[in-house]
């Protein structure tokens, strides 16, 4: 088979298993639903959280941002990181402990205000249009590239199989999802890693490659960047 082929194929499997574990892992109850139960292990919680981070904003948009502005757009990669650290931190546990679903809820109920319940949910819906408009324009870029179709049909398609294991399994499916997503997220990112490692430094780990000389020339590696 051709590339091309070989591609389908992969792309194809993926999703049935994405799919097959929203089935496996559908959600009974609200709680399902809004919070996977609450009985997610803190492992798979971790996987998903950086699957989530993975996403097509970070495999897509910051690597375009770095590639355009060199060391200049590793602030954004930081802001983006730590921002991630900060919510953990600083929200999640909280809103665990108040037993709500929702980070309005959560806000209007600490601070006994409906006020502050509808400017929480304003940013909510600003914030979560802007990141997923991001985000389904990268599915539908990457779409585009692997089933040859314009980018609007990748677009398209990508939301019809989100919304399909999203609806089903909740955040119960989605937690179980994005567990499996990082598997593959994690191997794409090591492996062009790797390799362009090896080719410029002869060090197959990238982290000690930075720090080594490029093969043929007497300067490292971060120099000649």
């Amino acid at each position: 088979m051709d590339v091309q082929s070989w591609t389908l194929v992969l792309v194809i499997i993926s999703f049935s298993i994405y799919i097959g574990i929203a089935i496996w892992s559908r959600a009974s109850s609200t709680s399902d639903f809004y919070i996977a139960g609450g009985h997610v292990p803190a492992l798979a919680n971790g996987l998903a959280t950086a699957a989530d981070w993975m996403s097509a904003a970070s495999f897509l948009g910051m690597a375009g941002l770095l590639s355009f502005t060199g060391y200049d757009g590793s602030v954004y990669l930081m802001g983006w990181t730590g921002g991630y650290v900060l919510l953990a931190l600083l929200l999640a546990p909280y809103l665990r402990k108040f037993g709500k679903f929702t980070v309005p809820d959560f806000i209007g109920d600490r601070y006994y205000s409906n006020i502050t319940r509808t400017v929480a949910v304003v940013c909510a819906l600003l914030v979560s249009f802007t990141y997923v408009a991001g985000q389904m324009r990268g599915v539908g870029l990457v779409f585009s590239r692997f089933l040859e179709v314009p980018i609007n049909t990748g677009v398209m398609i990508g939301m019809i199989i989100v919304l399909f294991y999203a609806v089903l399994g909740g955040m119960k499916g989605i937690t179980y999802t994005q567990v499996a997503q990082y598997c593959v997220l994690i191997f794409a990112f090591m492996v062009p890693a790797i390799f362009i490692s090896i080719q410029m430094t002869g060090n197959p780990i990238p982290q000690l490659g930075m720090g080594a000389e490029v093969l043929g020339e007497e300067i490292s590696l971060l120099d000649k960047l």
